[in-house]
């Protein structure tokens, strides 16, 4: 059994895409993988299973994902780098803006955040 926390922040069908979507970035998952079945995953996360159902179903109106009749969902070709494309766009216009006014607001200059990204590629566990 999976334990799994689930903020308050948004509601967990779209914590289920989202953890859909990492899946596909990270290459867990790739196209023409199937998904694991709604039951599956509503059990593993003791989510009510039309709240799995709810989240797939919005990859399926981003095109990430296609239900095949009585087999499941599947991965669609392309759907990493759809995908990609949208969470590039989403954090350009969502994240960055924050996070460039706290690195104006503490004065962080080009050079300490390069040499913060040198130290995390050089010990990537730390980070985790």
């Amino acid at each position: 059994m999976v334990e799994r926390e689930w903020n308050d922040s948004q509601p967990i069908y779209r914590q289920l895409r989202d953890m859909v979507a990492a899946m596909i970035l990270d290459g867990v998952l790739n196209e023409g993988d199937p998904l694991p079945s709604v039951r599956q995953v509503a059990a593993e996360y003791r989510v009510n299973h039309l709240t799995v159902l709810k989240g797939y179903q919005q990859l399926v109106d981003e095109r990430l994902v296609e239900t095949r009749r009585g087999r499941g969902m599947f991965i669609n070709p392309g759907a990493r780098d759809l995908l990609l494309q949208g969470e590039r766009e989403k954090f350009l216009t969502e994240q960055w803006p924050r996070i460039q006014e706290t690195i104006q607001r503490l004065g962080l200059t080009p050079e300490d955040l390069l040499a913060a990204a040198a130290a995390s590629a050089s010990n990537p566990a730390k980070e985790r």
